[in-house]
This record gives structure tokens, sequence and C-alpha cells, in this order.
């Protein structure tokens, strides 16, 4: 099966095919993690892009439903120097082709990606779209001039929960209440807050202040998502009310960046955006430096961030903020990914400092 990828600035790639066959279209960026293919395909944040693999080899492990992230595939589509015909690994139960079929995703291999991401990273993320229907380049290119750009998206609306529920699993006795507002979350969040002896609840993105505090909550998280941060002001007005509480909140990712706009900051869009599991960040309180795992294409500004909020983490590559937290009130928030999943497990020390403060509210 023949396959075409066409991007926005008119660059032609031909390629095989596996998966679903169709046309697609969405933001085309790349991750430069070496493992960790499934965990990537089912992250919500990743509704509304093409993902290109730097890494040769993509899907030599299969695919096991218990290293999902959600409950299906997120990606617009999947792109990779190889997909292998053969896999092996300790509890795959299928291989990556099947796994794409079954979710109605397209996948596309055997091309030069080194050069697609050399161009994506000149001229930055931008639309694209491939295709197994559409033979004509200009033709596919007309539609992907026809798509939605990511800026001024609010994917978030589109995979969050309908309804609040209270998340399954856990063992042993609750502690904390923790609200946990659902913007595309990930399992593995949930798991690691269960770990912490925390009972979540989790709510919808439209869920108002009033729904999140009749909970009673010890704590409030908001969780990574897909999209332009600014193109959610429902989700901003919520969580400036929810900050007026003094209730300890903790957002990661689309979280952080969310509430970098509640507390008056703004947001801007990176070239290429910061996806891996090999990002080098320093905790500017601690001195340390953490390897963790990214995958966002929005940032706050740092030269934004009002008087009573300091920055608490950098990037190591670029200088953009990772993380910061308010001065007077138990606000903390990280861009990177603290759970890990997939990644290093440097950063979970995040998740500590968040149950801490929820110790120190109730005391």
């Amino acid at each position: 099966m023949k396959g075409l990828l066409v991007l926005e600035d008119g660059a032609v790639y031909r390629a095989e095919a596996i998966g679903r066959p169709g046309t697609s279209f969405g933001e085309i960026v790349f991750n430069t993690a070496m493992s960790g293919y499934q965990e990537i395909l089912t992250d919500p944040s990743y509704a509304g892009q093409i993902v290109v693999m730097t890494a040769a080899h993509v899907g030599n492990y299969g695919v096991r439903d218990e290293e999902a992230e959600s409950s299906k595939v997120h990606v617009a589509g999947f792109v990779a120097r190889d997909f292998p015909a053969l896999w092996s690994g300790s509890g795959g139960e299928r291989s990556l082709a099947e796994y794409l079929d079954e979710n109605g995703i397209l996948g596309l291999h055997g091309l030069d990606t080194r050069s697609l991401v050399r161009r994506i990273r000149s001229l930055g993320a931008m639309r694209a779209g491939l295709s197994t229907e559409i033979d004509d380049p200009e033709e596919l290119r007309r539609r992907v001039l026809e798509s939605p750009p990511m800026v001024g998206s609010d994917l978030a609306l589109s995979v969050s929960p309908s309804e609040r529920r209270l998340a399954r699993g856990g063992k042993g006795r609750k502690k904390f209440r923790v609200a946990a507002v659902d913007y595309g979350m990930k399992r593995h969040i949930v798991r690691l807050l269960q770990e912490g002896s925390c009972r979540v609840e989790i709510f919808p993105a439209t869920a108002s202040a009033e729904e999140i505090l009749d909970s009673r909550p010890d704590g409030i998280f908001l969780s990574n998502g897909p999209g332009d941060p600014a193109a959610l002001p429902g989700p901003i007005r919520t969580i400036e009310r929810l900050c007026r509480t003094a209730k300890p909140i903790f957002g990661i990712c689309l979280g952080h960046q969310l509430l970098g706009l509640a507390l008056g900051a703004k947001t801007f869009k990176l070239k290429f955006g910061h996806r891996g599991a090999n990002h080098p960040v320093k905790d500017l309180q601690r001195g340390h430096v953490a390897i963790t795992s990214q995958n966002h294409g929005f940032a706050v500004d740092a030269s934004a961030l009002p008087g009573d909020v300091e920055a608490t983490h950098v990037n190591l590559n670029d200088g953009t903020l990772e993380g910061f937290r308010h001065r007077t009130l138990p606000i903390l928030a990280a861009q990177f990914h603290p759970e890990a999943a997939p990644g290093p497990h440097d950063a979970n020390v995040l998740f500590h400092g968040f149950l801490e403060a929820m110790g120190r509210a109730r005391s």
C-alpha cells in the first residue's frame, strides 16, 4: 500500500503505508523518544497532530493494552523511517500495524525522516496531510491549506470527558481527595496520584469552579491536553476562581499553561515544540537537573510572569520556562511530564510536592 505526505509549504514525500487506508490532516511534529510509541499514540495531547518519530525502527516490540495512556489512539497520523513487519516483545499482544488499523489511523514509513525532521526544525511545525487515496500532491496540498491551524484550536474540549466520574483503582486508605480536571489526561497520572493515597475524582474541561469545589477536594489537579491554551477562555476563568480559594493546585503541560494565563501571564507558540523523553530541565531552587518527558507546542512567557509568581524550572536546551509557583499560595506547575509515560522518572518528586501541599493545608 502506497501513501503520500504533503506539507503546507509544498514538500512532498512518497512512502509505504500501514494501518487504516484513508486521508487525514494535522500539524506535523516530531518526537525524539527511542521507545514508548504506544504511550505517544494514546496520549490525548497529540490530538490533531501527525507525529514523526526520529527513532529509525518503531514498532519492534509490539503493542499491549496495559501500556495505553487512554482508551484510543489520538494522533492524526504516524510516520517513521521503518515500521518492522516482524516484532518481538515481552507481553506483546499484536503488531503496531494491527493496532493502527483497529484505531482507524494511517501510518507511513520508508521515507527520509531525517530530511523531514530537519525541515520541521528549520521551518517550524506546520499543517500537513497524508493519504492513500489522493495521489496528486497539489490536490492534497490544497486540502492541507483548508485544514485548521493549531493556533486558536480548542482541541482539549474534544478529548475531555463529558461527565465527572470517580477514578477506579488504587489500594489502601485514601488520605486526600483530589479533583482532577481532565483536558486530555494520561492514565499514569491518575495511577501516581492514587499511589500517593489520593481519591481522584475526574472532571470535564467545562466543569465550573462550583462543581469542582462541591466535591470538597483537598487539592486540584490540572492535566495535560492538546491545542492552544489561549483558545480556552472558559477553563481559564474557572481556574482564576479556583486560585482564589487558596486550595493546593498542581498543573502540568496544558494545565501549566492555563494556570499561567489564569494568573496573568501570557503564552506563545514554540517554533517546533518539545516532544521526546530526553529534555534536560533545571530546578532553579535545588540546582538539580532532571531529564524529562515532554510534549507541548506552546509555552508560558517567563518575562510575563506577574510579581507574585516565580519561575522554578527552566529548559536547558532553549531557556524556556518549564515550571513556576506562586509566592504565597499553594500553586505549582510544570510544563514537562513528571509522570514519565513514556520517559525517565527523574521529576516524579513534583507529585510529592503536591501531596505535601495538601498535607500542610489540612494541618
